[in-house]
Protein backbone atom coordinates (compact mmCIF):
# COMPACT_ATOMS: atom_id res chain seq x y z
CA UNK A 1 0.00 0.00 0.00
CA UNK A 2 1.14 3.60 -1.33
CA UNK A 3 0.81 5.89 1.29
CA UNK A 4 1.89 10.06 0.90
CA UNK A 5 3.89 11.12 3.15
CA UNK A 6 3.35 14.79 4.69
CA UNK A 7 6.41 15.77 4.12
CA UNK A 8 5.58 15.41 0.16
CA UNK A 9 3.05 18.13 0.45
CA UNK A 10 4.11 21.88 -1.00
CA UNK A 11 4.85 23.65 2.70
CA UNK A 12 2.79 26.75 1.75
CA UNK A 13 0.41 28.43 -0.67
CA UNK A 14 -3.09 26.83 0.09
CA UNK A 15 -5.51 27.29 3.17
CA UNK A 16 -5.64 24.60 5.16
CA UNK A 17 -2.49 22.75 4.30
CA UNK A 18 -1.25 22.68 7.61
CA UNK A 19 -3.93 20.34 8.85
CA UNK A 20 -3.62 18.69 6.12
CA UNK A 21 0.07 18.01 6.74
CA UNK A 22 -0.45 17.46 10.12
CA UNK A 23 -3.55 14.73 9.54
CA UNK A 24 -0.90 13.07 7.45
CA UNK A 25 1.78 13.19 9.61
CA UNK A 26 -0.51 11.95 12.80
CA UNK A 27 -2.02 8.54 9.93
CA UNK A 28 1.74 8.41 9.10
CA UNK A 29 2.70 7.73 12.52
CA UNK A 30 -0.26 5.54 13.30
CA UNK A 31 0.93 3.24 10.71
CA UNK A 32 4.55 3.20 12.15
CA UNK A 33 3.66 2.35 15.84
CA UNK A 34 1.10 -0.16 14.31
CA UNK A 35 4.06 -1.98 12.86
CA UNK A 36 6.67 -1.44 15.65
CA UNK A 37 4.32 -2.75 18.08
CA UNK A 38 3.49 -6.66 15.73
CA UNK A 39 8.13 -6.93 16.00
CA UNK A 40 9.32 -9.99 17.36
CA UNK A 41 12.10 -9.75 20.12
CA UNK A 42 14.89 -10.20 17.74
CA UNK A 43 13.80 -7.25 15.31
CA UNK A 44 13.48 -5.22 18.34
CA UNK A 45 16.86 -5.76 19.57
CA UNK A 46 18.22 -5.20 15.83
CA UNK A 47 16.84 -1.38 16.20
CA UNK A 48 17.51 -1.42 19.99
CA UNK A 49 14.37 -1.53 21.63
CA UNK A 50 13.34 -3.53 24.24
CA UNK A 51 10.04 -4.81 24.36
CA UNK A 52 8.67 -2.52 26.65
CA UNK A 53 9.79 0.25 25.22
CA UNK A 54 8.28 -0.84 22.12
CA UNK A 55 4.94 -1.48 23.43
CA UNK A 56 5.07 2.27 25.22
CA UNK A 57 5.96 3.78 21.73
CA UNK A 58 2.98 2.05 19.92
CA UNK A 59 0.56 2.65 22.84
CA UNK A 60 1.04 6.59 22.39
CA UNK A 61 -1.90 8.52 20.46
CA UNK A 62 -0.97 9.32 16.86
CA UNK A 63 -1.36 13.01 17.93
CA UNK A 64 1.16 12.34 20.23
CA UNK A 65 4.04 13.20 17.45
CA UNK A 66 8.01 15.24 17.84
CA UNK A 67 7.49 18.82 17.84
CA UNK A 68 9.87 19.14 15.32
CA UNK A 69 7.86 17.22 12.51
CA UNK A 70 5.12 20.31 13.28
CA UNK A 71 7.63 22.93 11.70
Amino acid sequence: MATLTYAALPAAGRPGLGILRRLTAAFDLYLQRRALARLDDIALRDIGLTAVEAHLEAARPAWDMPANWLR
